[in-house]
């Protein structure tokens, strides 16, 4: 088992342009595969409310075009770039999340108490699916190279993004979508640990939140019935299958019927006004009903592998501020994802949360194709591929949609360019691929650097000639090192030992 993983891993570090093509690959299947699912699952509503069966499908293909557009923008622009726009990022998300609360503004779902979109020409914005993204992009910015140590200093990083990401769970609360705030919060989570902070801070804070759920759960409401309904899920009945358990047991319902291999594409009955949302929160029940299960299996694999290479993309990246963009992003929408999935087969309580870049909706896939736009970019300029394509051209995919070769990143030629004048005895410089602190020394004083060119003429010039098969080389001419020692092949052939005691007592008696 060793071995075989020992095998892979040189395969993959063969190929520099691995991440890059799989993260690619695999985003396309997944907004392709959503298409053809929203497709399948909205034609009946989609009669119903616009008489045509196009209608939400057409909508869906120009979200993801949109989308799509997004995702060539981030390919376009160097991390860096991003990096130095994250702070308007993030100011502009939190004016969003404030501006969808004021009265007039903000739009909701009156059933449910909640306030979290913006009509914006015909399309619907949700801020909080902003300020996710926006949250990943400020916080590597602010966190990376800091020592997660000093956590609690105010010039640390740790503390504003902190205060930060506390007053954006707190708006997000406020407008009534608690599965959004659960989402951001595992978000955040992630960025702490990928930043450095223990296991142990993050857990006192996860009890804190258990507490909170307890709360929810005791101040009834429909958060709380959705809590009784997955507890009796759990025990595998449900009480009120007509009333609030309908959704989840419906959505049982349709699992059962696809079995292995499913009823066929097209072929769902649960779509037809049995099942609730089934082009949003419950498309994964129609894709388990039409396509079995290996079309769900399927579906995880993806997410799985999005996760896989998103890390790897991580691990390898120029710099600790791509490390941490990467990293966090990936696991924010396969975490995502995965909650949708677990509460659709019963594992976690409805949260409402939509499965990223399947589910219909605007602004979520946008946003979604976008920030993995933005780890492409990164798995694009890792070091290894932007070598790669400097000197073997860039691939197909990058040719056909006009996408410039990438260069190093901006620490990365800082730190292998010539130091300056007022550079200090001992400097802070960021490694090119870990984002760790490196020493680097001070530059020699002109009169210590003319000695030093000295030493190292005379050392040229007192150095003896040796004949090597490309040409006579002098020892230590390039490194000013002291010349090589003789050996006895340096000697002339007339004055060598001879190598064997037969041969010496015949040149003996021959004298």
């Amino acid at each position: 088992m060793a071995r075989a993983l020992s095998r892979m891993n040189a395969w993959m570090d063969a190929r520099p342009l691995l991440d890059y093509t799989m993260v690619r690959t695999i985003v396309l299947v997944l907004a392709g595969l959503g298409v053809v699912m929203v497709t399948s699952s909205s034609m009946t509503w989609s009669a119903l409310n616009d008489s045509s069966v196009w209608a939400q499908p057409l909508k869906q293909v120009i979200v993801v075009t949109l989308g799509l557009f997004m995702f060539w923008v981030a390919l376009q622009i160097p991390p860096e770039r991003v990096q130095k726009i994250a702070l308007i990022l993030m100011v502009l998300s939190i004016l969003l999340l404030i501006a969808v609360l004021l009265p007039g503004v903000g739009t909701g779902r009156e059933e449910v108490g909640s306030q979290s979109w913006i009509y914006i020409g015909g399309f619907q914005l949700q801020p909080s699916e902003v300020a996710r993204v926006a949250i990943c992009v400020w916080g590597a910015s602010i966190l990376a190279n800091k020592d997660p140590r000093r956590m609690f200093d105010m010039t640390n990083g740790f503390v504003p993004f902190a205060a930060v990401a506390v007053l954006c769970v707190g708006l997000i609360a406020a407008q009534g979508d608690l599965g959004m705030a659960v989402s951001f919060c595992i978000v955040v989570a992630f960025i702490l640990v990928f930043a450095g902070i223990s296991w142990k801070f993050i857990g006192v804070v996860a009890a804190f939140g258990v507490l909170l759920f307890a709360g929810v759960m005791a101040a009834g409401g429909y958060r709380s019935q959705r809590f009784h309904v997955y507890f009796d899920a759990l025990f595998g009945h449900f009480e009120d299958t007509r009333g609030v358990a309908f959704q989840s047991y419906q959505g049982f319902l349709s699992l059962a019927d696809g079995s292995v291999f499913g009823v066929g594409l097209g072929q769902s009955r649960a779509k037809w006004f049995y099942l609730p949302e089934a082009k949003n929160d419950f498309i994964f029940a129609v894709i388990g009903e039409e396509l079995g299960l290996w079309g769900g299996a399927l579906v995880i694999i993806l997410f799985t592998m999005l996760l896989f290479f998103g890390l790897r993309t991580a691990r390898l990246a120029a710099n600790q501020y791509q490390a941490l963009l990467a990293a966090s992003i990936t696991t924010g929408i396969v975490s995502q994802a995965f909650i949708n999935i677990g509460y659709v087969i019963g594992l976690l309580p409805v949260t409402g949360i939509q499965l990223p870049m399947i589910s219909a909706g605007g602004t979520s896939a946008v946003i979604t194709l976008g920030a993995m736009g933005l780890v492409a970019s990164v798995a694009r300029h890792e070091p290894g591929a932007v070598s790669s394509m400097q000197n073997y051209g860039r691939p197909l995919f990058d040719r056909l949609f006009f996408l410039r070769e990438p260069t190093a990143s901006e620490p990365r030629q800082r730190a292998a360019a010539r130091p300056g004048k007022k550079q200090q005895s001992k400097q802070q410089t960021n490694d090119s691929r870990y984002g760790t602190p490196v020493t680097a020394r001070r530059r020699p004083a002109p009169e210590a650097r003319a000695a030093q060119h000295e030493g190292q003429r005379r050392g040229r010039a007192q150095a003896p000639t040796r004949s090597s098969g490309r040409g006579d080389v002098r020892g230590g001419a390039r490194t000013g090192a002291r010349p090589a020692a003789r050996t006895r092949y340096d000697e002339p052939r007339a004055r060598r030992e001879p190598r064997n005691h037969r041969n010496a007592h015949d040149t003996r008696r021959a004298g």
